[in-house]
């Protein structure tokens, strides 16, 4: 199958248009500035015309006449008089411009008492871990200027901070996390708990710039992406973090969030993922999600350690080659997907070698999606029965060449009982749910850059592609439409996204590694 690039207006038009926009605003602001004598002074002629307008109104109707007389007389005198209509036409832009300036009160150029007093408090708090004994001409001293450290600030009507960007010594140990750490627990927790900061740290600068971010949408419903083949959408992200951005539909709205995406495919530095998360976090829905992507242009097979019959909703449908939710069914439909990424691989180099394009089954993309595998690991250590992980390590280590992606989401609980390869192998990382800093640094392989947020809704969790920065993530909301809780909005956002089916749901025996139920599995035993 053949990897078609997107448009040329979808994949730079959003720049295109920002820029296009930034011009625009631009020659309104230059404008602006230009014709502002004239936008003043026409704003004054308007305002007088109504109070005019207002006087003849107040006036009754027995005197209107008298009035329009002395008006006529006034306008008639100064037509004769010398230079009358030059200095009449003067008058008249001066009184104009008068009463068509602006009359907004004007902002104050500092902040207010309590801003001057929540910035000193802030200032007095930094000083035991800015300052030090040795320092001739400190810049944190105990009732000193809190001007010189804090040159840029901004709050809300609340009086809280939003954007603060703060200068510390050179001799701050910067490069140290320990040292950051401390910083940022410091001013998350005068600036105000609650709300998720996010520190931006200049060492060759020496500020740190502190903004308050915005919560991530909740409201996006599961549809479909604008994505060129091998792109999968995780999440989304905030505006500051990725550079592109996606049409998606809100009802009858249509606005542009920016994701986060990841790359699968031949040419993917990260061909595989890893989710974790506490139960109830998301993972379930994020692999849903994953899922319902990758059957647009691929073949899925779903093993599920939890039991608990979250991808039904999948059964009999295009493109799913099998849903395993018992040990056996485990072990003969990884058994399979191993001899299939050998077979892809086998058949490729032959191709190759003769100088012909790679076969057709080859190409197209096979997905293994497990849920909760070492579930599958106690069964099988208790039965003496091989560990359906064990049987991953083929599909993880030659996946790319052979376009096969394994997709892994397990519990902080049972972390531990993750093989090797699945650890070594799933580069793409994501966490959902409440978590700890050190357990995001030991999945993650880096702390994020933000603090975590008061209250954590499902899906809501932070991504890193390979050695690439943190995101912030959101899930877009894949329910299983089969439950009770889920509301019609999502429900029926899922179901629209589902391949026709193509095997009746019929109840079958469990199948074995002799008779798995998969149609590639007769291709394997030929070849």
């Amino acid at each position: 199958m053949v990897r078609r690039p997107l448009p040329r207006i979808l994949s730079n038009g959003s720049a295109q248009i920002a820029r296009s926009r930034e011009l625009a605003r631009t020659a309104a602001d230059s404008a602006t500035d230009v014709l502002h004598p004239l936008i003043t002074i026409t704003r004054g002629l308007r305002r007088l015309a109504s109070a005019g307008r207002r006087k003849v109104a107040e006036t009754p109707k027995d005197k209107r006449g008298s009035l329009l007389f002395l008006t006529a007389s006034v306008v008639l005198v100064v037509a004769l008089l010398p230079y009358g209509p030059l200095l009449a036409a003067i008058t008249l832009m001066a009184a104009s411009a008068w009463h068509g300036r602006d009359r907004s009160p004007s902002e104050p150029e500092g902040p207010d008492e309590t801003q001057t007093q929540r910035l000193q408090s802030l200032h007095e708090a930094l000083v035991p871990y800015f300052s030090t004994a040795d320092d001739p001409a400190p810049l944190y001293a105990h009732g000193g200027d809190w001007e010189k450290t804090f040159p840029s600030y901004e709050f809300d009507d609340a009086g809280r901070v939003t954007h603060l960007v703060i200068r510390y010594p050179a001799y701050f140990t910067d490069a140290e996390a320990e040292s950051r750490t401390r910083i940022e627990h410091l001013l998350t927790a005068k600036s105000g708990r609650g709300r998720e900061y996010h520190f931006a740290w200049d060492e060759e600068g020496n500020q740190v710039t502190v903004t308050v971010l915005g919560p991530l949408p909740t409201d996006i419903a599961a549809q479909r992406f604008v994505t060129a083949p091998g792109e999968t959408v995780l999440g989304f992200t905030d505006p500051t973090q990725v550079q592109r951005t996606l049409p998606l539909a809100y009802g009858e709205e249509r606005r542009d969030v920016p994701p986060v995406v990841w790359r699968t495919g031949i040419r993917s530095t990260e061909p595989h993922l890893l989710a974790v998360g506490q139960p109830g976090s998301g993972t379930s829905t994020l692999l849903r999600s994953v899922a319902l992507q990758a059957l647009q242009y691929g073949d899925v097979l779903i093993v599920e350690g939890g039991g608990t019959g979250e991808y039904a909703c999948l059964t009999g449908r295009d493109g799913v080659l099998g849903i395993e939710c018992g040990l056996t069914g485990a072990l003969a439909g990884l058994e399979w997907a191993a001899h299939e990424t050998e077979r892809r691989l086998i058949s490729a180099n032959r191709a190759r070698q003769e100088g012909h394009p790679p076969p057709e089954d080859t190409k197209r993309p096979l997905w293994i999606v497990l849920d909760r595998p070492s579930a599958f690991t106690h069964l099988a250590a208790a039965d003496g029965r091989t560990d359906p992980q064990s049987l991953l390590q083929v599909p993880l280590r030659h996946g790319r060449a052979a376009n096969v992606t394994v997709v892994v989401a397990e519990q902080f609980d049972s972390l531990d009982a993750l093989d090797d390869a699945v650890r070594q192998h799933t580069r793409a990382r994501v966490v959902l749910g409440q978590a700890t800093p050190q357990q995001l640094e030991a999945v993650l392989g880096a702390p994020p850059h933000t603090t975590a947020a008061a209250h954590v809704p499902p899906g809501r969790g932070y991504a890193r592609m390979g050695a690439g920065p943190v995101h912030r993530l959101q899930v877009p909301a894949t329910p299983d439409p089969y439950d009770d809780a889920t509301s019609d909005t999502h429900r029926q956002a899922v179901l629209d996204l589902l391949p026709p089916r193509s095997t009746p749901v019929d109840p079958q025996p469990e199948p074995t590694a002799q008779s798995i139920p998969l149609t590639k599995a007769v291709v394997v035993e030929q070849a």
